[in-house]
């Protein structure tokens, strides 16, 4: 029996990777589990899994849970705060850490888990986003492996030697290629996405993902963070990794090598099969997923990117050349600007702008340490505020 712990298990990845563990009882055990406020959910998978402890990173949330749990007669142990999140990822009764909190607050778990040596399921990106080199410093000297579960990172993991190893570039790779959907506005006129609503920004045509990463897909900011995130693990410069829409979301991704050869992964839009897939690797399980019909998918259609109406995307890969903190800039003003379009204070077509805005404050730095990581994103945060307050109340005056 394998050892489990899912960090970010009331999410979208954490709730796939259970379903996924749920398949192969004699195979895995969860030993704990991690959310932030979701008490609701993680009470009703604490009573399904039993897992040894758990915890939640809002005090108030952690403490109703335990009412609930012991009023169940459920053995559980409940903690809480941000170190209890550490405190789980490095638990050495679980060898497999499934990294799933989305945005910075997953920062500091990640690392502890790939600190401990273990296999990091790296389903949060922006942990390569913001601090790159300390992660893959904290893998080297834990011992550990790194397996993405993005699915356009998974699938570049498929189609590389055996032997990679994450923050090595590949032997024989020319250029990587990410596949993008476009998302919900892929078709949209320029004029319109000013508009788009929280509604219509979350309703992905492929994939079932939280209000964040949907936004992220609907502006091209989450295939950038992807962009950046590709260059770290897989030692490529910017200019050898290319986006490319693909609206099917069959082709999760493609590498193509000096010798003229592409391979690509293909399989249905469902995040259980980079999951099973780095569960189990280098073996494979089945993942419960609805396996790929190339005669009813009928065709693949790839087109460029259109930079004018996502200018998110160029954003990113102005941050990923820039290198540095600046990428930490990136996330950290994308979180903030995002949180306020979700909560209906920015027009969707301000997102890029307040980013954009906060960019324009930016420094240099490098990444350094842990400090120098948190207090860049502290700073541009800083900055994404005041940038969010001059759209907030130029709207204002608009309308009035």
């Amino acid at each position: 029996m394998i050892g489990v712990s899912v960090l970010g298990a009331t999410g979208s990845v954490g709730c796939n990777t259970l379903d996924v563990l749920s398949r192969h009882p004699d195979r895995y055990r969860v030993i704990s589990l991690a959310a932030h406020r979701n008490h609701v959910l993680l009470a009703e998978q604490c009573l399904r899994w039993q897992p040894l402890r758990v915890a939640l990173t809002d005090p108030q949330a952690a403490a109703t849970l335990r009412q609930t749990l012991a009023a169940a007669h459920c053995d559980t142990e409940v903690l809480e705060g941000e170190s209890a999140l550490e405190a789980l990822a490095a638990d050495s009764e679980a060898p497999v850490v499934m990294a799933a909190i989305s945005g910075a607050a997953g920062l500091r778990s990640t690392l502890a888990a790939a600190q401990a040596g273990k296999r990091l399921l790296l389903a949060n990106k922006e942990s390569v986003v913001m601090a790159g080199p300390l992660l893959l410093a904290a893998v080297r000297s834990g011992g550990g492996v790194l397996i993405p579960i993005d699915s356009e990172h998974n699938a570049i993991f498929q189609c590389l030697p055996p032997d990679w190893r994450a923050g090595e570039r590949p032997a024989g790779v020319r250029r990587l290629l990410l596949t993008a959907s476009g998302g919900p506005f892929l078709d949209w006129p320029a004029a319109a996405l000013a508009g788009a609503t929280r509604e219509q920004a979350c309703a992905h045509p492929r994939w079932n993902m939280g209000p964040k990463i949907s936004v992220d897909s609907a502006s091209l900011m989450n295939k950038g963070l992807e962009l950046i995130e590709a260059a770290v693990l897989f030692a490529m410069p910017v200019d050898a990794i290319q986006v490319v829409v693909h609206p099917q979301s069959i082709v999760h991704s493609l590498v193509e090598y000096v010798d003229g050869s592409t391979l690509a992964q293909l399989g249905s839009p469902d995040m259980r099969t980079p999951i099973a897939q780095a569960l189990a690797w280098p073996a494979r399980i089945a993942a419960g997923v609805e396996f790929l019909d190339l005669i009813q998918a009928a065709r693949l259609d790839f087109r460029k990117p259109d930079p004018v109406r996502f200018p998110a995307l160029r954003l990113a890969e102005a941050a990923a050349r820039s290198g540095g903190l600046a990428p930490c800039w990136l996330n950290a003003a994308d979180e903030v600007a995002v949180r306020a379009f979700l909560d209906k204070q920015l027009n969707f077509g301000d997102i890029p702008a307040v980013i954009e805005a906060v960019m324009d404050n930016f420094a240099g730095g490098m990444v350094e340490d842990l400090q120098s990581v948190m207090a860049a994103d502290g700073q541009a945060r800083h900055h994404a505020r005041i940038a969010l307050q001059r759209y907030v109340s130029g709207r204002l005056r608009t309308s009035a």
